[in-house]
C-alpha cells in the first residue's frame, strides 16, 4: 500500500497537470471530455511501469495492463457519467462507489478471487473516496488562503494550479494504496488456487 501511495501520488500529479496547466486549451478543443480523455490517457500509459511491481512474478507490466487496462476504463466512464449527470456531490459520491465497485470486480475476474470482493471492494472505496475528497478539501483551502492573505511571489493563477495539482497528488495517494491493498489482498488469495490459467496468475 505504502509503495502504491508514493509512486501512484506521482503519476496522479502529471495526469492532474493536464488539467491544471491544460484546462484553458481544451475548452475550444472538446471541453470537458476531451480533458478527460486526456488525463485518462496518462494514468493508462504511465501506470504500468509505475504499479507493475505489486504484480508478482514475471512479466509484469504486460500482467498488470491485463488488469488496470479494463479496469481502470470501466472506473473511468462510469465516475465521468455519473459526474456529467450530477456534477459534485451526488455525483462524486455515487460515481466513486460505482467505479470502485466495478474496479474490484474486474480484479476479482482477473484473479478469480470472488470470495474476497465485498472486502477489497470497502477498502478500496475507502482509500480512493478518502484521497479524492481530501483532494478536494485541500484545493478549497489553498484557494481560500491565497484569497485572504496572498504570497507576494505567487499570482493567483499560480495559486490555481498548485491548488489542482494538491487535488492530484492527494487522489494518487488514495487510489495508489488502495491497488497495492486490492492487488495484495487477490494475490494472496491466488497463491492458494489450485488453477494455474488466469492471464494475471504470477507462472503465466
Amino acid at each position: 500500500m505504502g509503495y502504491g501511495a508514493l509512486v501512484f501520488s506521482g503519476v496522479s500529479l502529471l495526469a492532474f497537470s493536464v488539467w491544471a496547466f491544460g484546462g484553458s486549451w481544451f475548452r475550444n478543443r472538446g471541453g470537458e471530455p476531451a480533458m478527460y480523455a486526456a488525463i485518462a490517457l496518462v494514468f493508462l500509459g504511465l501506470s504500468g511501469g509505475a504499479l507493475s511491481p505489486l504484480i508478482l512474478g514475471p512479466h509484469r507490466i504486460r500482467r498488470f495492463y491485463a488488469l488496470f487496462l479494463p479496469a481502470f476504463l470501466v472506473y473511468a466512464v462510469i465516475w465521468s457519467g455519473f459526474w456529467f449527470w450530477l456534477k459534485f456531490g451526488w455525483g462524486e459520491w455515487l460515481g466513486a462507489a460505482a467505479g470502485c465497485l466495478a474496479f474490484t470486480a474486474v480484479g476479482a475476474w482477473k484473479f478469480q478471487a470472488w470470495d474476497r470482493y465485498w472486502k477489497v471492494s470497502a477498502v478500496f472505496f475507502a482509500l480512493h473516496t478518502l484521497g479524492y475528497f481530501a483532494g478536494g478539501w485541500s484545493m478549497a483551502q489553498l484557494i481560500s488562503v491565497a484569497k485572504q492573505a496572498p504570497v507576494a511571489s505567487l499570482d493567483k493563477r499560480q495559486w490555481i494550479t498548485l491548488a489542482q495539482l494538491s487535488w492530484g497528488l492527494a487522489y494518487g495517494l488514495g487510489l495508489g494504496a488502495a491497488m497495492g491493498y486490492l492487488t495484495h489482498e487477490f494475490q494472496r488469495t491466488l497463491e492458494s488456487s489450485e488453477s494455474k490459467s488466469f492471464p494475471i496468475h504470477p507462472q503465466a
